[in-house]
């Protein structure tokens, strides 16, 4: 055993699982962990200006591959985790790792709710719901079994946020403790003689479609996606979180076209399919399945409580995967190779495109920003117009480069999660679409950007509303309220921050635009000035207002 502070316990336990960054606000809580990333060289602290970035920070540096495998976020106890919760909810729902250190009152008060600085009585309990496991280290011996597990906690299994929470007297006073090595994490594939009569029902398949989410980005089996869509020689859909698991130039991609309604083309090809694999998601969408009535599935996926979830008639293969699809692609070849449909599967996803009805500005916002993106471009979309476009028509061509917020849908998101995945991957190209309202949750974290060197690009769409809240009220409930804004000078304020700050009017102009602002060695914001946008297409449409009584 060898004596050191709960603060230093904490740190040199991080270092030994590999974490190079925190994000984090510092705290009274936190002086002891503090005082043990000071004296460690190998973590570097970015300071945020508010929780609520930390959490959406370590998720965007987690989503990004950043060097740990996963990200990790520092705040105090009560308002400071509650703050950062929203990034906890969005992790929670894409199935992000994001390991959030927390402090906590005095250890003698904890639990009393006597109105210590920062108490929130029963935080353990609070934060539950948006964690996948939690645990409250009150000596500084507890804290190495602490951290060791709640890394393998993230690696293994379905990744979802993990939280610690440590008393101040214990990040501070001296104490014994063993350092420990990381757990060995496995992911297993699924079992064999499942994958085996999986195979049997894929060779004897007429026309077999994939469904491929999240869980294969983050799985790291975009490859084995790739050969089992080949042995198959079947289209792969994508839902939007899986929007990276597939090149949008691999032959076999169709993007989201079954997920965003289906119709037309690919609703034909799906329609025609006589067996669903599911990869890595929940074959849910906001309305429940996305599959209809009638399909044998088959769904992988790691967590074996998601399997079967919401769809009936379901053969589940619970495991990795990228071994899960790399078995049953092999199997699949070992029966002969299947006819060529690439030709039809090709003219399906041109489909998309030839069918898009083109809403503007947005179809030319789009297309402008596509040109002026490098294909190793990381993509975050807030929930704004332009970003809602880009669910179905952004061409993904890179791993890890387009990050949602799931059905979190966290408005406010996309900024400080562009921050993270810039800090995880600082020689790719990070570009976040917001809106003006969105991006003014987290507008503070502009000095984060210029203080820590984070150089990303923010294109900031601004009508001066929350519009589309504003025209969803004005078409189904008889006229918008509380949606108007002020907004500053988007430009100068930039600017008054260090940033780079400039103005684009023609949505003409906004790839060269971007061109330019990726090359700058700076951070960048970009403001587009629109006026209210329609609904997109494949968007469900408002019923119209009722008619009042005269």
């Amino acid at each position: 055993m060898t004596k050191m502070t709960g603060g230093e316990a904490i740190v040199k336990s991080l270092r030994r699982e590999g974490v190079e960054v925190v994000f984090g606000l510092p705290g009274v809580q936190l002086y002891g962990i503090l005082a043990g990333l000071r004296d460690e060289p190998g973590i570097r602290l970015i300071t945020t200006r508010h929780e609520q970035a930390t959490g959406y920070m370590a998720d965007g540096y987690a989503r990004a591959g950043g060097a740990s495998g996963f990200g990790t976020a520092l705040v105090v106890p009560g308002p400071g985790l509650l703050n950062a919760a929203g990034g906890l909810s969005t992790a929670y729902s894409v199935s992000s790792p994001v390991f959030m250190i927390s402090g906590q009152v005095q250890r003698d008060f904890i639990g009393k709710d006597v109105g210590m600085l920062h108490e929130v009585n029963d935080q353990l309990t609070l934060i539950e719901p948006v964690t996948k496991w939690r645990k409250r280290a009150l000596t500084v011996g507890e804290i190495p079994a602490a951290v060791q597990e709640a890394v393998y906690q993230l690696k293994t299994g379905r990744p979802r946020p993990v939280e610690i929470e440590v008393p101040p007297e214990t990040m501070e006073e001296q104490g014994e403790a063993v350092l420990l090595d990381p757990k060995v994490a496995v992911r297993e594939g699924a079992d064999s003689s499942r994958i085996d009569a999986a195979a049997e029902m894929l060779i004897n398949a007429k026309h077999p479609v994939i469904i491929a989410g999240g869980g294969v980005v983050l799985g790291d089996a975009v490859d084995e996606l790739g050969e089992l869509a080949e042995a198959l020689q079947a289209g792969v859909f994508t839902t939007l979180d899986g929007k990276a698991a597939i090149p949008w130039s691999n032959p076999f991609c169709m993007g989201l076209g079954r997920i965003l309604g289906g119709t037309g083309p690919a609703g034909e090809y799906f329609t025609a399919s006589d067996v669903v694999i599911g990869v890595g998601s929940r074959l849910a969408g906001f309305g429940g399945s996305i599959i209809p009535p009638g399909k044998q599935v088959i769904h992988i996926d790691i967590d074996p409580e998601e399997v079967g979830r919401n769809y009936e008639d379901t053969y589940g293969l619970a495991g990795d995967a990228g071994k899960t699809m790399k078995a049953l692609a092999e199997r699949v070849r070992s029966a002969g190779s299947r006819p060529s449909a690439t030709a039809e599967i090709n003219a399906v996803r041109d489909s998309i495109f030839a069918g898009a009805d083109g809403t503007q500005p947005q179809w030319d916002i789009l297309r402008g920003l596509q040109a002026g993106a490098p294909d190793d471009t990381i993509l975050i979309p807030d929930s704004t117009q332009v970003g809602y476009y880009s669910f179905a028509y952004w061409k993904v061509e890179s791993d890890r480069s387009y990050l949602g917020s799931g059905y979190s849908g966290n408005l406010g998101f996309a900024f400080p999660t562009g921050l993270g995945a810039k800090v995880a991957q600082p020689d790719r190209p990070v570009v976040v679409i917001a809106g003006d309202g969105g991006f003014m949750y987290n507008v503070s974290e502009m000095a984060t950007a210029v203080q820590h060197g984070i150089n990303l690009v923010t294109v900031v769409f601004n009508d001066n509303a929350f519009g589309n809240v504003g025209r969803d009220l004005d078409i189904g409930f008889g006229g918008k309220y509380g949606t108007d804004l002020h907004n500053p000078d988007f430009p100068r304020l930039a600017k008054s921050y260090g940033m780079e700050g400039m103005q684009v009017k023609d949505p003409a102009r906004i790839g060269d635009a971007l061109q330019d602002a990726i090359q700058m060695d700076a951070p960048v914001l970009i403001e587009v000035p629109v006026d209210r946008m329609p609904v997109p297409h494949f968007f469900p449409q408002r019923p119209q207002a009722p008619q009042r009584p005269e």
